[in-house]
C-alpha cells in the first residue's frame, strides 16, 4: 500500500500537465522564431524579402493610422522616437514616406505615406498574404481566425511585459493589431533598431 507520505514525496518530482504544456509552448515559440528568421516570412515571388521588417511595419502603421508625428508613431509602435527617426529617414529619402505640415498646426510636421509608398506596401503585402495562404493552405477559416486571434493576444502580452505592464488578458500593445487581418510584431528587436538605416534603405527599393 502506498502511504500518503510517499505520495507527497513523489508528487513534486512529477511535472504537472500545465508545466508540460508550457514547456511545449516555449519550445514551439523557439522553433517558430528560428524558422521565421530563416525564411524571414518575406512573401513569395520577385518581391520575397524585398522589404525588411522595420520598414514594412512603419509603412503599414502609416497606412492604417494615417499621417502622424514621430512621437505618436513611436508610441503606437512601442518603440522610442530616436529609433523611428532612424528607421524612417531612408523611407523619406526613397520617396515612400513624405513629411508634410500638420493639417491643424502648420508649425508641426507629420509623416505620411506617399502614393509610391502605398503602391510599394501593397505589392509587398500581397506577396506576404500569398505566403500565409500557402503556409496555411490546409487550414479551415475557423482555424486561421483562431490562430490569428491567439497570436495577436500573445504578441500583446509580450509587448506588455517588455513595457513593464501587467500582461492581463493579453491586449495588443506595441504594434499588435486587434483585427484579424493584420497581425504584426513589435519593431524594437535589435536588428530593427541597430541596423535600421542600412536595412530600410535596401528594403525600401522601388516597385518592381
Amino acid at each position: 500500500m502506498t502511504s500518503a507520505a510517499s505520495v507527497s514525496r513523489e508528487t513534486p518530482s512529477e511535472p504537472s500537465d500545465d508545466a508540460g504544456l508550457l514547456d511545449a509552448l516555449q519550445h514551439q515559440v523557439a522553433v517558430f522564431a528560428r524558422r521565421a528568421e530563416q525564411t524571414r516570412l518575406g512573401g513569395v515571388g520577385q518581391v520575397r524579402n524585398s522589404m525588411d521588417r522595420a520598414a514594412y511595419l512603419l509603412l503599414n502603421r502609416l497606412d492604417r493610422e494615417g499621417p502622424m508625428g514621430v512621437k505618436a508613431l513611436a508610441a503606437g509602435m512601442g518603440i522610442d522616437s530616436s529609433t523611428v527617426t532612424r528607421q524612417v529617414a531612408p523611407l523619406v529619402d526613397s520617396g515612400l514616406v513624405k513629411r508634410t505640415s500638420h493639417p491643424e498646426d502648420g508649425r508641426a510636421v507629420v509623416l505620411e505615406l506617399s502614393a509610391r509608398g502605398l503602391a510599394r506596401l501593397e505589392e509587398v503585402r500581397s506577396s506576404r498574404r500569398e505566403l500565409m495562404a500557402q503556409v496555411t493552405g490546409g487550414w479551415t477559416e475557423e482555424e486561421r481566425n483562431s490562430f490569428t486571434t491567439l497570436l495577436t493576444r500573445f504578441n500583446g502580452a509580450l509587448s506588455a511585459r517588455a513595457a513593464g505592464l501587467p500582461s492581463g488578458d493579453g491586449g495588443t500593445g506595441g504594434d499588435g493589431y486587434t483585427d484579424v487581418t493584420g497581425v504584426t510584431g513589435r519593431t524594437d528587436e535589435p536588428e530593427a533598431g541597430d541596423r535600421a538605416a542600412g536595412e530600410a534603405s535596401r528594403g525600401a527599393g522601388t516597385p518592381s
